[in-house]
């Protein structure tokens, strides 16, 4: 697994404050039996206002997972917690602010490198390299309020649900 998270320590300003305030937050460490992996737009450059820092996890103990959540994090402001059901899975989500970043911790029965973030962070972060000109393309469509994944496909004539999809093609290109 390519370790974007260390990349953001030397990256754009953004990069820099969101690394500073993970490891101010000692989040990585204190989840670290749970396989913590920052994901999302943030560690790939793409990110616009108001992007959050998503935290995928491996869990398979969820009353276990949501008490050390709730000792963490439960005075951070806007702290929530909840358990949904996704694509027929059970997971879940915490939310709360810290150093002015959204922090989404995500936690899901499945090896993190299997999870659908980090698959759309690793394709998206691939076809960036391969691609420089598409970044540009990529932020004018966000910046109108597109969601990424559905960016990617729009661009990429991926037809179908985009979060599929995208995942798709990834493994179609040889990138996942």
């Amino acid at each position: 697994m390519i370790n974007l998270f260390e990349q953001m320590k030397t990256g754009n300003k953004l990069q820099q404050e969101a690394y500073f305030a993970v490891k101010e937050l000692d989040i990585l460490n204190d989840l670290h039996d749970y396989d913590p992996v920052l994901c999302g737009t943030i560690p790939i450059g793409i990110d616009v206002n108001g992007s959050d820092l998503d935290i995928v996890m491996e869990v398979q103990e969820w009353e276990n997972f949501e008490e050390k959540l709730k000792i963490l994090y439960a005075t951070k402001e806007n702290f929530s917690i909840k358990r949904k059901t996704i694509r027929g899975g059970k997971v879940v989500k915490a939310n709360f602010i810290f150093r002015n970043f959204e922090f989404e911790l995500f936690g899901q029965a499945q090896p993190v490198h299997k999870q659908f973030a980090y698959l759309h962070m690793m394709i998206e972060y691939e076809l960036l390299k391969r691609n420089p000109g598409l970044k540009e393309k990529v932020m004018n469509l966000k910046n109108k309020g597109y969601k990424t994944e559905p960016v990617f496909c729009k661009l990429l004539n991926i037809s179908g649900d985009p979060y599929e999809g995208l995942i798709l093609f990834g493994m179609e290109k040889g990138i996942v």
